[in-house]
């Protein structure tokens, strides 16, 4: 890989951080608006997962350029769980300050934010599985009957510890989103049960992530992972979608509207991943022809939610329960963008085109 289209794709996600953070603060101090403090608390708090996105690129760009080093090893990982660490922190500490009754936007930025560290906690643990990423391709050239770990790669345990990581955030996304549904006698609850639920799907969608980079850098990655976790994914993001289309085709109130359209957003994050979990899939001991085009997936992705999100600010002009949906879907545009460098650099690490 070219030294400076190496920088370019980690400049990316970084810039996309800065924008979120650029963005959900000038929403956030426009107004004492509820509204203004759910979407800019949310916006600003999407940079979290920005920046443990710029982690894995670092991570697997300096190892493709060979400049990879013991300092790398620690610091990026440390930066994304500090990130995740105090995105959630912030999470808690502003849900606990708000009622669930009513529309209470303590309560629920606060619980969309705890949801937004628990993802970047799993975002966290793909830049920390990836440390060993330039096993990827030698053992992808190995023969197909060839499951032996190499001895570089990390002990079985330790990766059964980075997948269950993903694992157990993903469970308290969806513990908090069932326990909020189950009790949804209020638009706070309801809002958050729906939104946290999206959330939680794309946790799930990077424990697809985060195995599938475990099992190549152990070799032990076997046919039926080649099929099973892209489609995890695959449903992750349907359902999200699915789910949020129900919600505004129902619309019995104008709470339904918000986590219908964010949903809507979310699976869009996960069929950006989707790129990343298929491309491990197809390029692993075979040669994808289209490889190089797999990186156009998170580019339609963030088009699309940057298109809802144009028509929804239009929208939100003289329906303002539209409002905070518009400017998520801004940021949630921004994130599948960033998910774009590091499937572009995936395809270049993993394909033999870089």
């Amino acid at each position: 890989m070219n030294y400076w289209v190496s920088v370019t794709f980690r400049a990316i996600p970084l810039v996309m951080a800065a924008l979120c953070l650029g963005f959900g603060i000038e929403v956030w101090t426009a107004a004492d608006q509820p509204g203004n403090l759910v979407a800019g608390r949310v916006v600003t708090f999407l940079a979290a997962i920005c920046v443990c996105l710029f982690c894995t690129a670092a991570v697997i760009i300096r190892q493709l350029i060979h400049r990879f080093n013991a300092v790398d090893k620690v610091v990026y990982p440390t930066l994304g769980y500090l990130t995740a660490l105090g995105t959630a922190t912030y999470g808690v500490v502003l849900a606990s300050q708000g009622s669930s009754s009513g529309t209470d936007p303590d309560y629920i930025a606060g619980h969309v934010v705890l949801g937004l560290g628990l993802i970047s906690g799993c975002v966290a643990t793909v830049a920390t599985a990836s440390l060993k990423f330039s096993l990827i391709p030698v053992n992808s050239a190995k023969p197909k009957e060839n499951h032996e770990p190499p001895d570089e790669a990390y002990p079985r345990g330790l990766g059964l510890g980075l997948v269950a990581v993903p694992v157990v955030l993903a469970l308290t996304a969806w513990t908090i989103a069932a326990v909020n549904l189950a009790l949804a006698g209020t638009p706070s609850r309801f809002t958050v049960g729906h939104v946290v639920a999206g959330l939680a799907m794309i946790c799930t969608s990077l424990i697809a992530l985060v195995v599938s980079i475990v099992r190549q850098v152990r070799n032990s990655y076997l046919p039926r992972h080649r099929v099973m976790w892209p489609w995890v994914v695959i449903a992750m993001g349907t359902l999200n979608i699915v789910w949020g289309i129900v919600l505004l085709v129902l619309d019995r109130s104008p709470a339904y509207q918000t986590p219908g359209l964010v949903m809507i957003g979310l699976g869009l994050v996960c069929f950006s991943i989707l790129s990343k979990v298929g491309l491990l899939a197809l390029v692993w001991r075979r040669t994808f022809p289209l490889a190089n085009r797999v990186p156009l997936i998170p580019v339609l992705t963030a088009l699309t939610c940057l298109y809802l999100a144009a028509f929804t600010f239009q929208a939100a002009v003289t329906d303002p329960n539209v409002f905070v949906a518009a400017r998520v879907l801004t940021g949630l545009g921004a994130i599948c963008f960033s998910l774009y460098s590091i499937v572009s650099i995936l395809e270049s690490g993993t394909s033999g085109s870089g």
